[in-house]
């Protein structure tokens, strides 16, 4: 190899350092065209706004710089995933002749540039220093500092709270003797403010708005918190406010003091809100079960917004509303109750195409609904759905087309029907009673399968509406095989050298009674959702008393059908970082495991997890991956083998506002699931802790979703990182190093976010 004489550096090395070379002026020419063309349409003498940031000066809990954003009065542009301000730049792409549709289409799509305002920013300047004085932050103070470079401007907010003042000494003055042995603010117990406290101006609304409660929940019906002021004090105080709180009397029409009237309801009246139909379609204890508001009892706000809750969650309502009208000459009021009652009937119609890894075909749902069967705002709920498909591929079957009719009926009772709950108990909780009945067949080629299912539920919302609860009280699936086809049967259910133990269990008639509680919990920022249910116990009781015959498997039958017994458990974790208005990190992790015991060795394919999919790996398509190490061999049955007991998903997506009603999302996923047992149709799907991290399957990609508001289209592109049906000596376990577009890459649409 020829080396040079001054350098030292053989060809190769040369041309290796020419192109990086290359490559870095390139990198730094689009550099310097991305500058260039942000600050195109920035006028002289103007600057872009190029960042924007809030600092605290030291060390303060209770001011969070992400909610100093909120403050920032003036933005810059939008930084898709935080780095590049694509929008700008399109608009920067548009030339200066308006006229021209190309122009006007690019400015339309892309932000015009934020140009920096000195009035906007002394403006973010005046609020932050608002927010620290009512944090307590009296001697606080705020600052502006600015750095340009060319047209581009950065402005950063600088927040010196230092000493926070505490509350002094606490008063209390009542104008109003009735008000004042109602409060008993003499018992310091009874007083939210207390000498030591931080002084908060929220702490005064809050204690304002605490008294003007209780008071419209004991009568005080044209009490309100206007009546109540705050005086401070800060005179010859190091750093101390001396607090009194006044609460006024009254006044008569001629301008003269006088107590606070505290009213009792004399009559509540229903009345029909409808013009045309005078008639409430509801029941009287369905009206009085939902009304808070009795006669004879003191007015109270809450018992009044309880009213307006409990009607606006019965189907059959369509608004609410309520008056009250003084009695003259007495502090009594008659309440008039108005509804307006939806039309209780509803027919609709939906046709809908489907196509099934390639297999077209169609599909019609026909609908019947009632919001008021039994005039207690009942909701009947009975739906017919037909789909046909035609199905390529299959060779040796007669017929080449799947049929499916089905018909579900659902009944709905807006509260709880169940012995031992109290009138009260039903009352505080929104709820619901669900029964449902269900009637599906399906005719393939192969094989026609029914299902016949019942079940009774409650869910439940208490006062505190980030909580939810589901109780499956009886879940009951009975699952035949009628008829499977000769070629079926030949190739898959009796040929030894099949894979065919876990396809045999889910073609044989099966008995499933499912008992399960779920909870889940949502603030807007965490979101957690868990369920357990549990099959057979009863069942498998009644046969060991009673006795029960056996089939060849050895397993108890319940009217000569075998009956489905497990334990199943699921916890999905959701949490959302916000950075800015416009990005956010999301944080998911998802477990199910679930165990068949005694009488099944095997979950039934309903209840086993699979993984791929929109919502899950996503380099992976729907049941393509897993489980564990094993590598399926036959599509046409893989989508049963690909199964298991025990599912994990670990999930990081960033998600970023892009322009108009567009958001994209980049994504890392990881998961798998696994068998409990060792099965032979599924080697190397068992879970072991040794395996365990070598098998995790993990993708990466990219999502665009159309946001509607009322519904979220998705795409998202996903690759393959690390595939665990491979060995780590080979190409194909790491996706990521070795890519390749026609095996590694899956395309999802679906409708709302993956989590």
């Amino acid at each position: 190899m020829k080396k040079n004489s001054q350098t030292g550096l053989d060809s190769t090395t040369k041309a290796k350092l020419s192109r990086l070379a290359t490559a870095v002026m390139l990198w730094l020419n689009l550099l310097f065209l991305n500058s260039c063309a942000e600050t195109k349409y920035v006028p002289d003498g103007a600057y872009l706004l190029d960042k924007v940031k809030v600092e605290v000066d030291g060390d303060y809990p209770d001011i969070s710089s992400s909610t100093l954003n909120s403050y920032v009065r003036q933005r810059n542009n939008v930084r898709w995933f935080s780095l590049v301000k694509l929008p700008l730049l399109t608009y920067s792409l548009s030339g200066h002749d308006s006229t021209r549709w190309v122009n006007r289409m690019l400015r339309s799509i892309g932000e015009r540039p934020v140009l920096f305002d000195s009035l906007q920013a002394a403006q973010t300047m005046d609020d932050l220093q608002l927010m620290l004085f009512n944090r307590g932050y009296l001697d606080g103070r705020v600052e502006v500092w600015t750095r340009s470079k060319g047209k581009k401007l950065s402005a950063i907010y600088r927040l010196f709270p230092g000493r926070p003042y505490l509350l002094g000494q606490v008063n209390y003055v009542i104008g109003d003797s009735a008000i004042a042995r109602e409060l008993q603010l003499d018992n310091p117990g009874n007083r939210q403010l207390a000498t030591g406290q931080q002084f908060r101006v929220d702490l005064l609304d809050q204690e304002r708005k605490r008294i003007t409660e209780k008071l419209n929940n004991r009568g005080y019906y044209r009490f309100h918190k206007e009546f109540i002021r705050f005086e401070a004090d800060t005179v010859g105080k190091d750093h101390q406010v001396d607090v009194t709180l006044l609460l006024s009397k009254s006044q008569k029409a001629d301008g003269t003091d006088t107590l606070h009237t505290r009213y009792k309801v004399r009559r509540v009246n229903f009345l029909s809100g409808s013009s045309t139909d005078s008639t409430i379609h509801l029941r009287t204890n369905v009206l009085n079960e939902s009304n808070y508001i009795k006669e004879g009892g003191y007015y109270s706000s809450s018992d009044l917004q309880n009213t307006y809750n409990h009607f606006a969650r019965l189907g059959a309502v369509k608004y609410t509303n309520i008056q009250f009208t003084e009695v003259p000459d007495s502090a009594l009021l008659d309440c008039t109750i108005q509804l307006q009652t939806n039309k209780p009937s509803t027919l609709s119609f939906q046709p809908e195409g489907t196509n099934t890894a390639g297999d077209l075909g169609a599909a019609a749902t026909l609908s019947y609904q009632n919001r008021n069967l039994f005039r207690g705002a009942e909701n009947l709920a009975i739906e017919l759905r037909g789909a046909y498909e035609a199905i390529k591929g299959l060779e040796g079957y007669s017929n080449q087309n799947f049929m499916e009719y089905s018909i579900e009926t659902k009944l709905q009772f807006p509260r709880f029907i169940a012995p031992f709950i109290g009138y009260e108990t039903r009352r505080s909780m929104n709820a619901t009673s669900e029964v449902s009945l269900l009637y599906d067949l399906q005719n393939r080629p192969e094989f026609h399968r029914r299902l016949l299912s019942a079940s009774w539920r409650y869910r439940w919302t208490p006062e505190n509406r980030q909580f939810q609860y589901q109780i499956d009280l009886l879940d009951l699936n009975y699952v035949f095989m009628p008829w499977i086809s000769d070629t079926f049967q030949r190739l898959y259910l009796d040929d030894a050298s099949s894979r065919n133990a876990i396809l045999s269990y889910n073609y044989k008639d099966l008995f499933i009674t499912k008992t399960g509680f779920g909870f889940s919990y949502n603030n807007g920022t965490t979101a957690l959702k868990t369920s357990i249910e549990t099959s057979g116990n009863v069942l498998d009781l009644a046969t060991s008393i009673f006795g029960a015959k056996q089939n060849e498997q050895g397993q108890n039958l319940i009217f000569n059908i075998a009956y489905a017994q497990y334990v199943k458990g699921d916890i999905d974790l959701t949490h959302k970082l916000q950075f800015d208005y416009s990005n956010q990190l999301v944080l998911h992790v998802g477990l199910g495991i679930a165990y068949p015991y005694d009488n099944s060795t095997l979950l039934p394919f309903e209840k086993r997890y699979f993984s791929g999919g929109a919502n899950s790996v996503r380099g992976w398509s729907v049941r393509e991956l897993g489980p564990g190490k094993f590598k399926g061999h036959d599509g046409r049955i893989d989508f049963i083998n690909q199964t298991g007991d025990m599912k994990l998903d670990l999930n990081v997506e960033y998600r970023t506002h892009l322009f108009w009603k567009l958001d994209g999302a980049l994504f890392v996923d990881a998961g798998n699931i696994w068998t409990l047992r060792a099965y032979d149709d599924q080697p190397g799907g068992q879970f072991t802790l040794k395996d365990f991290p070598s098998q995790l399957a993990a993708s990466y990609g990219l999502g665009f979703r159309f946001n509607f508001d009322y519904f979220i289209v998705r795409f998202d592109l996903g690759m393959k990182a690390v595939n665990p049906a491979y060995e780590d000596d080979n190409d194909e376990h790491f996706p990521i190093v070795h890519p390749r577009l026609s095996r590694d890459f899956a395309f999802h649409f679906a409708v709302g976010l993956p989590f």
